[in-house]
């Protein structure tokens, strides 16, 4: 067996397995529609109009600055586990990395992305 195999059965068993949990709920599954099952759920609070005008996208800018900066967070582990062996190179690169990142947040801040309104 080539080194490629074990590869290709795990990206097949990975295909059967999802093109089975996408097709086989949507056969098994009953279909009694009615007019209760058909409205919209909120939360068990009956819907009072329909959604109208614009929404706002101010909540998803703040959850990106979020992700962002939390994936910045989360890669000072990977360096502080090998900053022994990264020695002067690692210090510079992930003074380099800290500096871009300040840049993006002083921008940020400076254009009121942290200020919820």
């Amino acid at each position: 067996m080539s080194p490629y195999g074990p590869v290709a059965i795990y990206l097949a068993v990975a295909f059967v397995a999802s093109l089975a949990f996408c097709l086989l709920p949507g056969l098994a599954a009953r279909r009694k529609p009615n007019a209760v099952k058909s409205q919209a759920y909120e939360c068990g609070v009956e819907p009072t109009s329909d959604v109208s005008g614009r929404f706002p996208v101010r909540f998803y800018l703040v959850a990106m600055l979020f992700v962002i900066f939390d994936v910045e967070a989360a890669s000072f582990y990977p360096w502080a586990v090998e900053m022994r062996q990264l020695r002067l190179f690692g210090l510079a690169e992930m003074l380099i990395f800290v500096l871009v990142l300040a840049i993006g947040y002083a921008y940020v801040w400076k254009r009121g992305g942290f200020q919820w309104r």
